[in-house]
């Protein structure tokens, strides 16, 4: 097994690559099994590097440098970089705190002579450099992060980057050089063939950019493929992929064959197949990249929906800002093979980094990123829908407010009131003002997006209710809020944008 160590060099943080106590290269024995504690820090050994051996539970040999081990009991480190440029570690095993996925200090080197290369970027060599000198490719380096359940996690950074190298490792679908893949409590890197392929048939589904459609097969047996090939009996199978197919918009499609289907309807069938398979972790690598933008927005939306729904653990690689953004619940910028920043998608886009991060962001329009939760207020006001209709017309009268948001016993919003629908229905008797047609519609939650209220600001003179995910009335934007809010997006776009402090 290996490990790293976390240390302060020439400003930046660095880490030492090394391994815990070697494992025999039998694949049977204590060393092939799952449920090894994880490994304790150790130390590179400087001068020139004394190659090791450690064997896997598939038998494969692993290289790393010449380490002295420490302390065997220490419980290893989980570092994060923020966006100020520190790295906060916490120290838990893998498996707590609702993590789902869990990848440590891992490396991936193309090219062969990866304990040279691996041994050159902990010195902070860069990728360059290390290629030139050993012919190496670095993919990642020392990469690290948490993914909990229920997460949608986004990486993304330019071609190249190493993300697409990254979610292959997490199923091994490529071999890491150096580190830890973890589902929970069990090691990914450390299973031998026969777990490995139980964990990609049950754990973790993939969905590819190019969906990989059988084309002699309908619809409905491309999704129910997967659960074929695990056994599953022909009728539940079918159940099953019916299910998927309705969850993702294409209900009444599964006789056709995929010639019949436009490439975004390929995509929900490839999306389908992998919520068939049932897996509580997806790896989704650009789905949607190759698609016409209405058609990426509308599976954008709909991936969000799902995620609502079932909970799935999600992993989603794209190149597109504004993609990760819209659908992430974090994300995790990568270059040349590293994490340069890591936070929920405002704090990237507002607080970037370095200089990378913050050109990376520069065209993102930060109206897509402020939320109704952020710049609503207390409500002015509010009625009742047992109250009577006199009742609130002299309370608004008296306080100079022409609306109120209308609220009922369990403190959900039914919709908003004016003075004029109020004098009005008077003309006809006094009465609750459940009674009346109130406006509905004009509620937001508190996620909503500054793109989102603005039509609704000119649609209308009144205050926006905003409404938590049970539907309670939680505040409300004012319009003269929702001027400044706009204003402030308008300004905050210029040249020193989000500037991190010195």
């Amino acid at each position: 097994m290996r490990t790293t160590s976390k240390k302060l060099c020439g400003g930046r943080w660095i880490s030492t690559v090394a391994m815990w106590p070697s494992m025999s290269t039998e694949t049977s024995g204590a060393g092939s099994g799952t449920d090894m504690a994880p490994p304790a820090r150790a130390t590179v050994t400087r001068g020139p590097p004394r190659v090791e051996q450690e064997g896997r539970g598939h038998g494969r040999l692993w290289y790393h440098p010449r380490v002295e081990a420490a302390s065997l009991q220490a419980p290893q480190q989980h570092p994060e970089r923020k966006a100020d440029g520190t790295v906060t570690t916490e120290q838990r095993t893998p498996s707590e705190g609702g993590t789902t996925v869990t990848v440590r200090n891992l490396f991936k080197v193309f090219g062969g002579n990866e304990e040279g290369a691996m041994a050159r970027a902990v010195t902070g060599t860069t990728k360059e450099a290390i290629q030139e000198m050993h012919g190496s490719v670095l993919a990642l380096s020392d990469v690290s992060f948490d993914v909990k359940a229920g997460e949608l996690f986004v990486v993304m950074g330019l071609s190249g980057c190493g993300k697409s190298t990254l979610i292959r490792c997490i199923n091994r679908l490529i071999e890491p050089s150096a580190g830890e893949v973890w589902l929970g409590e069990r090691e990914i890197t450390a299973m031998d063939e026969t777990e490995l392929r139980e964990v990609r048939r049950g754990s973790i589904a993939m969905v590819f950019q190019h969906y990989g459609l059988l084309p002699h097969r309908s619809v409905v047996e491309n999704v129910s493929w997967g659960l074929e090939v695990n056994g599953v009996e022909k009728r539940h199978r079918r159940e099953r992929a019916e299910e998927a197919l309705a969850a993702v918009g294409l209900k009444g499609v599964g006789d056709r064959m995929t010639d019949q289907l436009s490439g975004g309807m390929k995509q929900r069938v490839g999306l389908a197949r992998a919520l068939a398979q049932d897996a509580p972790v997806l790896l989704m690598d650009e789905p949607f990249s190759a698609l016409d933008p209405v058609i990426r927005r509308e599976l954008q939306d709909e991936l969000v929906k799902l995620q609502a729904e079932l909970q799935k653990t999600i992993i989603f690689i794209t190149h597109d800002l504004d993609e990760a953004v819209r659908i992430g619940d974090r994300i995790a910028i990568m270059r040349d093979g590293v994490i340069v920043q890591l936070d929920e998608p405002s704090a990237v886009v507002l607080s970037p980094a370095n200089d990378f991060v913050r050109e990376f962001t520069r065209d993102v329009r930060l109206q897509s990123m402020v939320t109704a939760g952020s710049v609503m207020r207390a409500p002015t006001h509010t009625a009742r829908t047992d109250q009577h209709m006199s009742e609130v017309l002299a309370a608004l009268e008296e306080g100079d407010h022409l609306s109120a948001p209308v609220i009922d016993g369990d403190g959900c919003c039914a919709g908003t009131v004016d003075l004029l629908q109020l004098r009005h229905a008077l003309e006809e008797g006094d009465g609750p003002v459940g009674s009346l047609p109130l406006a509905e519609d004009s509620a937001v939650a508190q996620d909503a997006v500054l793109d989102e209220l603005v039509p609704l600001g000119l649609r209308s003179d009144r205050p926006i209710p905003v409404v938590d995910d049970a539907g309670r009335l939680v505040g409300e934007i004012p319009l003269d809020a929702l001027a400044e809010a706009m204003a402030a997006g308008e300004d905050s776009e210029s040249p020193e944008r989000g500037a991190p402090a010195e």
